[in-house]
């Protein structure tokens, strides 16, 4: 049930089934194009993937890059059963300082 997409929204990257290194591109590429936030959101299984990314980021490429905040919560879905299940979503906010 993850994203697929890498950016949507200007300074929003959306983690998916893809490796860590591609939403590492995407977050370097919105720092290097001018943001000075770049928000990080996930849910399910590709919470820990988003995780991997902003401590790639932060490790690797943008060493002034800070964690500015970190919202987590559940969201509420319906699947084609008409079913509802709770998962679990993540969004890590990034800035330079």
């Amino acid at each position: 049930m993850a994203e697929e997409k890498a950016t949507t929204e200007e300074g929003t990257v959306f983690v998916g089934n893809k490796p860590p290194m591609s939403y590492v591109l995407a977050v370097v590429t919105q720092f290097n194009s001018g943001f000075k936030e770049v928000s990080i959101k996930a849910r399910g299984r590709a919470i820990s993937r988003a995780v991997d990314t902003a401590e790639i980021v932060r490790n690797k490429f943008v060493p002034n890059a800070k964690v500015k905040d970190i919202k987590i919560g559940t969201e509420t879905l319906t699947n084609e059963e008409g079913r509802t299940t709770n998962v679990s979503s993540i969004e890590i906010v990034l800035s330079m300082e």
